[in-house]
């Protein structure tokens, strides 16, 4: 007889094995990073029509950037 390693099966999420206190700033980290960007974004909604010119970005760019999911990059 031969030994074989037993192998977790498919269904298992690798993510479920991590310990709680990883996966708990994992979280923060992931709404930290949500939140910035919705700031980003309300700060370059407010940015006038001059310095848009300067950053090489047009209304229209601003608008679809905002138009965005604090989710989406």
């Amino acid at each position: 007889m031969t030994a074989t390693t037993a192998s977790p099966p498919a269904s298992v999420n690798p993510v479920a094995r991590l310990p709680f206190p990883f996966l708990r700033r994992l979280r923060l980290r992931l709404a930290a990073r949500w939140y910035d960007r919705h700031l980003q974004r309300l700060d370059l909604a407010g940015i006038d029509e001059h310095l848009l010119r300067d950053l090489g970005l047009t209304r229209e760019d601003v608008r679809r950037e905002c138009a965005k999911s604090f989710w989406q990059t």
